[in-house]
């Protein structure tokens, strides 16, 4: 009954279509099940092209190195990160892929700047061009870049890192470590990881950013770096040693912003997780319908069947009586069908609040008129509004709360029992209080009783879907209001909802005029 699998796939889309980073969705065998578009124009293909296609057709492994084959099969190098995801029809891999050129290239020109440098004296025209463009490079790159001495301290802080970080060079340069731009914490997490790695101690400091660079080994780690004004931003970074024959003049840093990855990540894994519980809702759903619909139908299937068997005028009464329990029976699906509806609009944000100025007290007296045929034999519900006669808030929602909760008090008390309902306004708050004299509540269960679905192991053998309270729930809180119990076994229940009056209506105008 709950369709919401298209209109989460159109929300997934339109991230796919919008992200600015190569991506796609592989299954379990390695296939290729979605390429966005970005990546699709990156790498020259069609989606008809690709899906279907083993994610190999795109992406190759070259020793350490991880490289992208385009369709005319030119290839660059890319940083590939991925996370796994799991749904009702197997693991997904969520595939994002990164260009380094500019970061390789950068790199590989400072690495050989020292020696470009040297050749470059034998005659004065290379070394205008060589540092031409190596200017260039330094403040053109999108890539944060920053070079320091043997003794740590700053020594270059490219425009990139000024941009993104909100330092000035002047303000950094001989001045700070690279550590001011690290989380001590991190940095302490990260010499321990390094110490296991290397089986030697490592100092948490500068010694953890270079000591892998120091022995030639891979060090491109992802790091979070602390701008100026105190925010973090996550990065790509790779440290290089700057040398000299065989000796280190210094470290290169190269760091990459890995926000928009990282932003499209998450948003990815809060799409996937919402369809996921909409796709187990669907499945709670049919599970319980086939559940809870079947002793309604069996009733209506008896009754109709006894109904055809008194054809006598003397069994006017057994008819009317097969007949109220048809009736009973069809409200009781109508009950279950509805909730499962508010449900579905709920999680697919769909309910709007509609405020709006009504009598609380005939509103709330006209619904329990419509609510009269389900009590059971010998039960009273009294009703009683006090205060400020007009309550300011939606009555459709209202609606919705009183009858779920009368309902539940009609079920869980014994025959001749009473139940008493009680509202109230006051100049900014409404107040509903719903009291029964039922088989109450423990301790253990009121902690879940708004969660959807719950439903408490004592009251197994009474018909419910364990939805209506969660829809009390979030019907208050749209209304920004709050709902309370209070209940102890064989003791009764009393359910208290309190809605503040809103400033304005629906179309933002002002209650009060």
């Amino acid at each position: 009954m709950i369709n919401t699998s298209q209109n989460n796939y159109i929300g997934f889309e339109v991230l796919f279509n919008h992200a600015t980073i190569s991506i796609l969705v592989a299954d379990n065998q390695h296939r290729i099940v979605m390429a966005n578009p970005f990546l699709l124009h990156q790498f020259g293909y069609t989606k008809e092209e690709v899906t279907g296609q083993l994610v190999s057709l795109l992406l190759i492994h070259n020793g350490k190195e991880q490289y992208a084959v385009r369709k005319n099969t030119s290839q660059f190098p890319v940083e590939i990160n991925q996370v796994n995801h799991s749904t009702p029809e197997g693991i997904l891999t969520i595939i994002y892929i990164t260009d380094t050129t500019d970061r390789r290239n950068a790199e590989m020109t400072l690495r050989e700047l020292s020696q470009q440098r040297k050749e470059a004296v034998v005659k004065d025209g290379s070394l205008q061009r060589m540092n031409s463009f190596l200017n260039s490079l330094w403040t053109s790159t999108g890539a944060m870049i920053i070079v320091i001495n043997t003794d740590g301290f700053i020594r270059w802080f490219n425009p990139a890192a000024e941009r993104i970080l909100g330092y000035k060079a002047s303000e950094v340069v001989d001045v700070y470590t690279p550590l001011l731009l690290h989380d001590p914490e991190e940095v302490a997490l990260r010499a321990e990881e390094f110490s296991q790695q290397l089986n030697q101690p490592v100092a948490p400091g500068m010694e953890t950013l270079t000591i892998k660079a120091r022995l030639n080994l891979y060090n491109e780690y992802e790091w979070q770096y602390i701008r100026k004004d105190g925010s973090r931003l996550p990065v790509s970074l790779t440290v290089s040693a700057i040398r000299d024959a065989s000796d280190i003049t210094g470290y290169i840093g190269i760091a990459i912003d890995l926000s928009r990855i990282k932003q499209a990540e998450s948003e990815l894994r809060t799409s996937l997780e919402k369809e996921r519980e909409l796709n187990e809702l669907k499945s709670r759903f049919v599970s319980l319908a086939s559940h809870e619909f079947r002793t309604p139908l069996s009733a209506i299937l008896s009754s109709i069947y006894l109904v055809s068997k008194y054809e006598a005028d003397d069994d006017l009464a057994k008819r009317s009586k097969h007949i109220q329990r048809i009736i009973s029976a069809v409200n009781m699906l109508t009950d279950i069908l509805n909730d499962f509806l508010s449900v579905g609009k709920i999680e697919e944000g769909k309910i709007q609040v509609r405020p709006g100025t009504f009598d609380a007290g005939k509103h709330i007296s006209n619904i329990l008129g419509e609510m009269d045929g389900l009590k059971k034999a010998r039960q009273n519900i009294y009703y009683a509004h006090h205060g400020a006669a007009h309550a300011c808030m939606d009555p459709t929602l209202l609606k919705h709360i009183v009858m779920n909760l009368v309902s539940n008090a009609i079920k869980f008390s014994p025959e001749g029992a009473i139940i008493s309902i009680r509202s109230q306004c006051s100049d900014s708050t409404f107040q509903l209080s719903v009291k029964d004299k039922g088989i109450g509540i423990s301790e253990e269960d009121r902690q879940h009783l708004f969660e959807r679905f719950f439903r408490s192991q004592h009251v197994s053998n009474i018909q419910g879907t364990g939805l209506g309270l969660h829809i009390v729930a979030k019907y208050a809180e749209l209304m920004n209001g709050t709902v309370s119990c209070n209940s102890a076994p064989e003791k009764g229940t009393e359910f208290i909802v309190t809605v503040p009056f809103p400033k304005t209506d629906a179309h933002g105008k002002n209650i009060a005029d």
